[in-house]
């Protein structure tokens, strides 16, 4: 990997889907399989080759910050601290832009995703294709999907099916619907498009500026994938 690449982790939210487990901690240090969701996580990334980290705050943050210290990694872990106000994925992103200076690419990780998934090889594949942005997706039940054109796998919409919402910027001549996988790679350029708000969530973002920038799908259903970040998967797994 030639270029700078930075970690960010998705660690603020109030983990309302896990209580009452967070009920007197933050989703990050909820414990499965020995180790709390954040070490999983960091050692995945640092398992990649990826030894700069930024992990943002704000539900029961002093936990988080007295983890990573009591916890040595190696590698350079710093704190986006949003105890003032939780402002989403786009917005928590764009807060974070100071600790992000010197990336060129950045891996966005949501805490509470368990999966195999080949860092190394969705790196190499983001390059390969010359995207701003990767998205992990697979082919999986859920209620959202985002709509790719399935031959050259660029982002062409979103759709609820349990809404009915549908957000398209083109009409894909062979759609595929897919599922986010909770992982994604970001060039600087598009950080730097985030407008400066105080909340909103990426993916709208991506839908706004999905003909200003390429942003494709890295399909992955070989990979084990689990969203732990839900009270029944996670009681089911360590019962």
């Amino acid at each position: 990997m030639d270029k700078k690449i930075t970690a960010f982790v998705f660690a603020a939210g109030l983990g309302t889907r896990l209580y009452p487990l967070t009920a007197s901690k933050p989703k990050a240090l909820v414990v499965y399989q020995g180790k709390t969701l954040l070490q999983h996580v960091v050692e995945r990334i640092i398992d990649a080759g990826i030894t700069d980290i930024v992990v943002n705050v704000h539900h029961f943050a002093d936990q988080i910050i007295d983890f990573l210290r009591q916890h040595p990694f190696p590698a350079r872990i710093r704190v986006s601290d949003e105890r003032a106000y939780l402002r989403d994925t786009a917005g928590g992103l764009k807060f974070a832009e100071p600790l992000l200076e010197d990336a060129e690419l950045l891996l966005l990780y949501n805490v509470d995703i368990m999966t195999s998934l080949d860092i190394r090889k969705m790196i190499e594949a983001h390059l390969t294709s010359a995207a701003d942005v990767t998205l992990a997706v697979r082919q999986r039940q859920t209620s959202r999907y985002l709509v790719f054109e399935q031959n050259s796998m660029r982002l062409c919409g979103w759709r609820n099916v349990a809404t009915g919402d549908v957000n398209m910027s083109s009409e894909p001549i062979c759609p595929m619907d897919l599922a986010f996988s909770g992982i994604h790679l970001v060039n600087r350029a598009v950080v730097k498009a985030i407008p400066s708000v105080e909340k909103m969530s990426l993916t709208p973002f991506y839908l706004k500026v999905v003909n200003k920038f390429k942003i494709n799908g890295y399909l992955h259903d070989q990979d084990e994938w689990m969203d732990v970040g839900k009270y029944n998967v996670l009681s089911n797994v360590l019962s």
